[in-house]
């Protein structure tokens, strides 16, 4: 006969002093926090490649659409080589300002190392306009002829621009560009793998969305994936186009070095009121190699129209309601992005600030006014039933 103890179910029970089976809810909690724990450990080991894994997600939730049309009636149902294609495209496109860019610096260097010495030898003269302007014309101008007018004040100025300090710098710049390019290479890898393996990855993802956060996780989810691509769309191509327009205005101008001051209008264009301070300083440096004050003004004006249309007809139509956001939040969004993240906060800010207004809109109901003051007037808070049968609607949604 059979002496072991027994449960109540039948089944043999645990000897004694041994710990009993977890159940199915212990085991969940423990695979949490080891998954947590597993993608934490994970994060670390690649926290110095985590932004060309962030700049790769934003890219192709951005492409996403393009690349949809594309692949197909380029190569058919080969997802490899579309991808592989697009990913080169991409690289391409969006190297080409990059290298414009470089390609502009380094033609420009000399010129500025030839003006620095000029300056240390002979001075920089002053503006004739500038003694004709209005109450700060004369103040300057003293400060002009004292600090940049007098040969010996302007060779302390300009003392280190020269040929030591650029060979300097571009040691400096050639370790700082390798690492951009593993960088750049590591972001198109992962490009490319997000191109290919799409539709799995969002397939998981909005299924682990719907399964812990229910329908307004997914909800969530697809907010965020029109967020990013509104956000994309509202800040690059505005921008580049803005530059464009903008530049088109310097090269009639005949503003000096117009081509650059072009990419620096587009590239500050993506911060608010960033590209304000390019063609300014294009319109000022007119000046100052001896340019017509009226010119200098219409490139001020063009630009502040291109701008003022740009930032409030185009850029808000093409972002759309779903990711518009205000103007506070949309600052606080790039600038803090911009320092907690980089460059690549640029986009992720905004979007972050946009899911966050998306979980307040959908996730927090509000009361109505005529509810509060309904409220009010009974003099007692409304109970739990209430409350449920007032926004149980939307909580199920």
């Amino acid at each position: 006969m059979d002496s072991r103890p027994r449960s109540v179910a039948g089944a043999p029970a645990a000897p004694a002093g041994s710990l009993p089976d977890p159940d199915a809810g212990s085991r969940r909690i423990v695979r949490l926090c080891f998954a947590a724990a597993l993608l934490a450990v994970a994060i670390f080991v690649a926290r110095s490649y985590v932004v060309a894994l962030a700049w790769a997600a934003v890219i192709a939730v951005a492409a996403w659409p393009l690349y949809r049309r594309f692949a197909p009636r380029v190569l058919g149902k080969s997802r490899t080589l579309a991808a592989l294609l697009f990913t080169i495209l991409a690289a391409l496109v969006l190297a080409f300002p990059v290298v414009l860019a470089l390609v502009e610096i380094g033609r420009e260097a000399q010129a500025i190392l030839q003006w620095a010495g000029e300056a240390q030898r002979n001075g920089v003269p002053v503006p004739e306009w500038l003694t004709r302007v209005p109450l700060l014309g004369q103040h300057v101008e003293q400060w002009w002829r004292t600090n940049l007018a007098d040969p010996a004040a302007a060779e302390e100025l300009f003392g280190g621009v020269g040929g030591n300090s650029l060979a300097e710098w571009s040691k400096s710049f050639g370790g700082q560009l390798l690492r951009r390019l593993f960088v750049a290479l590591l972001t198109f890898m992962a490009l490319f793998m997000l191109l290919r393996d799409g539709e799995t990855i969002a397939a998981r993802l909005l299924g682990l969305a719907d399964r812990w956060l229910g329908a307004p996780g997914e909800r969530l989810a697809e907010r965020m994936v029109v967020a990013v691509r509104g956000v994309v769309n509202g800040t690059v191509v505005v921008a580049v186009g803005e530059g464009v327009i903008i530049g088109i205005g310097y090269l009639v101008a005949g503003v000096p070095h117009a081509v650059l001051f072009a990419i620096l209008t587009a590239a500050f264009a993506m911060l608010p009121l960033g590209a304000w301070f390019a063609f300014t300083a294009a319109a000022l440096v007119m000046l100052l190699e001896g340019g017509s004050g009226i010119a200098a003004a219409l490139v001020f004006g063009w630009g502040a129209l291109v701008m003022v249309i740009g930032d409030n007809f185009v850029q808000p139509g093409l972002i759309g309601g779903a990711a518009r956001l205000p103007f506070l939040w949309a600052l606080i969004g790039i600038v803090g992005g911009l320092e907690t993240f980089g460059l690549v906060g640029l986009f992720l800010g905004p979007v972050i600030m946009a899911a966050l207004l998306t979980i307040w809109r959908e996730w927090v109901p509000a009361s109505t006014p005529e509810a509060l003051s309904s409220d009010a007037l009974d003099g007692a808070r409304p109970d739990a039933g209430s409350v449920r049968s007032r926004f149980g609607d939307r909580g199920s949604r």
